[in-house]
């Protein structure tokens, strides 16, 4: 076991890892071909998968802090470039806009669709990868596209209905920096540039999930501050765990990408501490080992300059 100085939880040993990018699913429906990156593991067997979406902007290439480490330590990660991602600057007018939300989950559907097709198109991955557990994992915009496939409900913009989108493939979520409730805790530039956000359901969600919040997050898109970004925790069922990153705004110190300029909190303690507890969660959920998860539970329970992890 290895353990880190800077936490005091611990983890598992990295191993080297493959990526391979892009891959490319055909999406006529979507206007443009969906583009996918797989990273995972060189070598071990039955692995489990992680299905992550990017935040409002990003793409394929981002959250390498994460994903990098996921990967060196047993996991395949999935990840694609939504249309809402700065490389398709789709115009201000194009009509997909309004259901960017709803293009999200469509495209993680395909994912899960075609996972047998991805596997085969990195070299040694086939046949290594356990399809029976899939965590769907996302920050901020890409958080909520993770909460639907295990249950969240968001109610249309466009047709009023609140349908439900979750996929049985998926076993469990993590949700990080994502957003709450909506209503009239939403601030008017909320409301009106992002709709999806005004009815959010969280009572649906019954499948296991850890939720990551900073508590100097103050997105300018509630009335509540930091604690909006809670929500998904303490607005779903049982069965979920929060972790509180003090000090730690919306990139929670900077797992969007290694010295990436829009970090406002860089602080490399902050994220490996979210590097760790996400892994040994992931570990934990999917049966592997939840040594290193009761280790965070009982060193993050109170007293730790970094963070608070509590469950339900």
């Amino acid at each position: 076991m290895t353990t880190y100085q800077t936490t005091g939880l611990t983890g598992p040993a990295s191993t080297p890892t493959v990526a391979v990018k892009p891959l490319v699913l055909a999406a006529p429906e979507r206007g443009e071909d969906l583009h996918v990156r797989v990273s995972a593991p060189d070598t071990g067997s039955d692995l489990p998968i992680v299905l992550f979406a990017h935040g409002f902007g990003s793409d394929l290439d981002g959250y390498a802090p994460l994903v990098d480490h996921w990967a060196s330590h047993g996991f395949v990660v999935v990840q694609a470039t939504h249309l809402d991602s700065k490389r398709l600057a789709l115009p201000a007018d194009d009509p997909r806009r309004p259901q960017m939300w709803r293009y999200r989950v469509q495209d993680m559907r395909r994912i899960l669709d075609e996972l047998m097709s991805l596997e085969a198109s990195v070299p040694g991955l086939a046949g290594r990868v356990d399809h029976g557990r899939i965590v769907a994992a996302g920050h901020s915009f890409g958080g909520q596209t993770a909460g639907i496939l295990v249950g969240l409900r968001v109610t249309d913009p466009q047709t009023g209905i609140a349908e439900d989108l979750s996929d049985s493939r998926v076993m469990a979520s993590i949700q990080l920096a994502t957003a709450g409730n909506g209503g009239d805790e939403l601030t008017s530039f909320a409301h009106e540039n992002l709709p999806w956000l005004r009815d959010q359901d969280f009572s649906y969600i019954t499948a296991p999930g850890l939720v990551v919040a900073g508590d100097k997050d103050d997105l300018p898109l509630s009335t509540r501050g930091p604690a909006w970004t809670s929500d998904p925790y303490t607005l779903s069922r049982a069965g979920k765990s929060l972790l509180t990153v003090f000090g730690g705004e919306h990139l929670l110190g900077g797992i969007s990408g290694y010295r990436v300029a829009e970090t406002t909190d860089e602080d490399p303690h902050r994220v490996a501490l979210v590097q760790q507890v996400t892994l040994a969660y992931l570990r934990y959920v999917t049966g592997i080992d939840e040594t290193d998860w009761e280790k965070a539970r009982s060193v993050l329970a109170d007293d730790h300059p970094l963070g608070r992890l509590e469950s339900k």
